[in-house]
């Protein structure tokens, strides 16, 4: 038999018992079954978005990131080996192919230069390992232009390599005027006395005294640049361009043996020495540039002189004495 429940009525100042029809019991049970559904509902939603319950779905989806993640760390570190073996290879390249081959070597920032502009990760951004993904992206982008740059520098040593015969032929490297002709080295490259104003400036060339009509041989092979007397100083004068970056300038020529345009070859008699344009005597003022810069043409006499002469050239070269132009 079911307990009688009561409720305290105010009026009567008495308690009078509840009575429970069956149209209250089925409301009650409905909301009971109701409330325990949305309550097992609610606890339901907070275990499926809490660490504490995980379905099949979200356990295979956890792996996979997690085996995604050790493929990640895996691929850099590969990287980092990859990196150091692709540094090893610039450093060989800019410190003994480039300069073998008398290349300019190739500036860090250019090697290793970002992206500009528009950000290229930004679909990346967003996600739990943005980070990790975003750091590998960028350093596979750096390392494909890292190898598209030495690529290329590469391609440009092969050229250079298979040029190597014409450029050994090219640069200036004999003396202009052979030792038994020469009076003396009057002159060499660096800080002089003006013959005329007797004030101390820097002589850009190197001056070999001559007799007059003596013969001025090309030092390397290359093309007439010019056979004029229009440039100041210079008086008659012949350039020639070696090509490779390397131009060398004869001056105060008596006459010319040679025309502009025209092919030579070292060794091959160009004009002779005179004493036109700012001169005090016969001479051959000779200099030789590289990439349009005035450089010492001492550097480049291993082509017809012993050990002996060259050094007793560089001992004359060295001498603070009075330029003959």
């Amino acid at each position: 038999m079911s307990k009688v429940k009561y409720y305290y009525d105010h009026e009567t100042l008495s308690y009078r018992p509840i009575h429970v029809t069956n149209k209250n019991r089925v409301s009650n049970f409905v909301l009971f079954i109701l409330s325990s559904f949305l309550l097992g509902l609610f606890s339901l939603l907070i275990l499926l978005n809490s660490d504490w319950i995980n379905t099949p779905a979200e356990i295979a989806q956890k792996r996979l990131i997690q085996n995604y993640e050790l493929q990640f760390d895996i691929l850099n570190k590969k990287l980092t080996q990859i990196e150091t073996v692709v540094d090893n290879i610039e450093e060989r390249d800019n410190n003994l192919y480039r300069v073998y081959f008398e290349a300019s070597p190739i500036p860090e920032a250019q090697r290793r230069a970002g992206f500009g502009g528009v950000n290229r990760y930004k679909n990346l951004e967003g996600y739990d390992n943005s980070e990790l993904i975003i750091n590998t992206a960028k350093r596979l982008d750096i390392l494909s232009k890292q190898t598209v740059v030495q690529s290329r520098s590469l391609d440009e040593i092969e050229r250079l390599a298979s040029n190597k015969e014409d450029l050994l032929e090219a640069i200036p490297s004999i003396q202009p005027i052979k030792n038994k002709d020469l009076t003396r080295m009057a002159s060499g490259f660096g800080y002089r006395t003006d013959p005329f104003t007797k004030k101390r400036r820097f002589h850009y060339g190197m001056d070999f005294t001559a007799k007059k009509g003596i013969p001025i041989y090309a030092t390397g092979n290359g093309v007439i640049k010019r056979a004029d007397n229009r440039s100041s100083g210079y008086g008659k004068h012949i350039r020639i361009d070696h090509g490779f970056g390397y131009v060398s300038l004869y001056a105060h020529l008596s006459k010319y043996n040679v025309r502009r345009g025209q092919k030579v070859k070292r060794g091959d008699i160009i004009g002779y020495v005179g004493n036109t344009g700012r001169s005090v005597g016969p001479h051959l003022h000779y200099e030789i540039f590289k990439n349009n810069k005035k450089i010492n043409p001492l550097n480049f006499y291993y082509g017809n002189l012993s050990q002996k002469e060259f050094d007793a050239l560089v001992n004359q070269a060295k001498q603070e004495n009075q330029s003959m132009d």
